[in-house]
């Protein structure tokens, strides 16, 4: 398996798998807007590949730490097909997406997710940082990661079309 950037052609296979991956279409319809988005990064679109199929998605999007607008990024959606979780392709995706985002000069990167798991990238709560999520009810699944640079404090806002969710 490697891990390498998204690629035009694999737009479809990567749109099958979230649509497999999650009970519902929403991280696809999400993706797909995000594609579309200003806040779209395309280096910080990855795909795991295994032979010629594509076994895992993870994307970051511009976000925001308000009120100064100190640039982040937001993860997700993060997805692996379902026939290949449990071996480890979230977390090397992860694990990919951060050094991808360090070495470009980035200097957060926030996600909603399980803490069990992203504790194990070194993520924490965000407030732990002083970054606070969009919605107080996320709490300890709202989880960020510095990497360095300007350390924003604030509230974090996700690339426009989260907030369509």
């Amino acid at each position: 398996m490697i891990v390498r950037r998204e690629r035009p052609a694999d737009v479809g296979a990567v749109d099958a798998l979230h649509r497999a991956a999650f009970p519902t279409d929403v991280e696809a319809r999400l993706l797909a807007e995000l594609r579309e988005d200003a806040g779209f990064l395309p280096h910080l679109s990855l795909v795991a590949v295994d032979g010629d199929d594509v076994v895992g998605h993870v994307v970051g999007t511009r976000g925001r730490i308000e009120p100064h607008g100190v640039p982040a990024v937001g993860l997700g959606p993060l997805g692996v097909r379902p026939d290949r979780q449990g071996r480890g392709i979230g977390a090397v995706l992860v694990h990919a997406l951060v050094a991808v985002a360090e070495a470009t000069g980035e200097s957060l990167v926030a996600l909603l997710g399980d803490p069990a798991f992203y504790s194990r990238a070194g993520f924490v709560r965000a407030s732990e940082l002083g970054v606070e999520p969009p919605d107080p009810a996320w709490g300890a699944h709202f989880q960020a990661r510095r990497l360095g640079g300007p350390e924003g404090r604030g509230t974090f806002r996700y690339a426009a079309p989260f907030d369509r969710l």
